[in-house]
């Protein structure tokens, strides 16, 4: 190229009448503009290009990642959601279950509690009957020898035990039967 660039100089400085085309030039140009476009084609288009078609080829590769974790993303969340709500409905069941249970509990609780003091008050009224009986006795018990003690008083002789006890025992019987008599 030095040599062709020289040659040139030498025709340029017989020509020098003003403007004109030189061919030789315009070939020279013209190759050096192939030439340089071979050059840059082979060592910077390819490379850009290859380097771009791998960035692209990076790009589809993330933008169909993305879209796969997109889905699994709403894959997840929809398990999500539907594990909760199973969990939901398996809280409520033993919710509903405990309180039933508990409610069986109470209710068996105030039965037995009923039962309990049913069985006392029964216990109390036939301990009470049977003090009342045991009173009465002794108040008869306790009538009788006062009653033989004012006869005796009155009738001034002394009557025998087992003759005083049995005219106790007819008076408060006809006392008992009697018509305005009150039975204990």
């Amino acid at each position: 190229m030095i040599l062709l660039a020289a040659a040139a100089t030498t025709t340029n400085a017989t020509d020098t009448t003003g403007l004109s085309i030189n061919l030789f030039w315009v070939i020279v140009a013209a190759a050096n503009f192939i030439i340089f476009l071979a050059l840059i084609w082979r060592f910077g288009f390819d490379p850009i290009a290859r380097i771009l078609a791998e960035r692209r080829t990076r790009i589809d590769q993330g933008l169909a990642d993305a879209e796969e974790a997109r889905r699994q993303l709403a894959a997840t969340a929809a398990e999500h959601d539907r594990v909760v709500s199973d969990a939901r409905r398996e809280a409520a069941a033993l919710l509903a279950a405990a309180q039933k249970s508990a409610e069986e509990l109470r209710a068996s609780d105030i039965e037995a509690t009923r039962a309990e003091l049913g069985r006392l008050r029964d216990q109390a009224a036939a301990e009470i009957a049977l003090e009342r009986d045991r009173a009465l006795a002794d108040l008869r018990g306790r009538v009788a020898d006062l009653a033989l003690a004012a006869a005796a008083r009155v009738v001034g002789e002394t009557m025998t035990g087992a003759r005083q006890h049995r005219l106790v025992e007819e008076f408060l019987r006809d006392e008992g039967t009697a018509p305005g008599s009150k039975a204990n």
